[in-house]
């Protein structure tokens, strides 16, 4: 009888670590992996990046079914505040610059245009986050940045 009660509590102490190691590796890893398609939102619409990342890696998938030309998307990380200006000076920098002002400062990183079965990646370093300040994510493909969107955060 005893032993059985040794071997259930060996045996919970066990699950209750690898649970812990697998949540610490959950939490620690530097990419996030996103889904696009037709219906203009990003799966899921939230990262967390951890402050203990050198760089962090973002991964888009468009799986939908619409042409390129009508449905193209891409994954652009700013501070929310500069959402508006941002958007506008993407769509005047036009589809050959894939709708972001070249050089624009305010851009933290951003991936290419993807169409229908096409992947982007982009990397970025994470001493370019703040902590406390409010990130978002948008879609700057013509019409897209008012409800394709998702936020980011630096957590400890």
């Amino acid at each position: 009888m005893r032993h059985q009660s040794i071997y259930r509590s060996a045996v919970l102490a066990a699950g209750i670590a690898l649970a812990c190691v697998a949540q610490a590796a959950r939490a620690q890893s530097c990419e996030a992996t996103l889904a696009t398609d037709d219906t203009i939102r990003f799966h899921p619409a939230h990262i967390d990046v951890p402050a203990s990342c050198t760089d962090f890696t973002v991964n888009l998938t468009h799986t939908g079914r619409l042409p390129k030309a009508a449905m193209a998307h891409n994954w652009v990380l700013i501070r929310k505040a500069d959402l508006v200006q941002v958007a506008r000076d993407g769509a005047l920098a036009g589809a050959d610059s894939d709708y972001v002002m070249p050089g624009d400062k305010r851009v933290i990183a951003h991936t290419g245009m993807t169409g229908r079965g096409e992947s982007a990646s982009v990397t970025f370093p994470v001493k370019a986050l703040t902590a406390g300040v409010e990130y978002l994510f948008f879609c700057s493909f013509t019409g897209h940045s008012p409800v394709m969107q998702g936020t980011l955060k630096l957590t400890p």
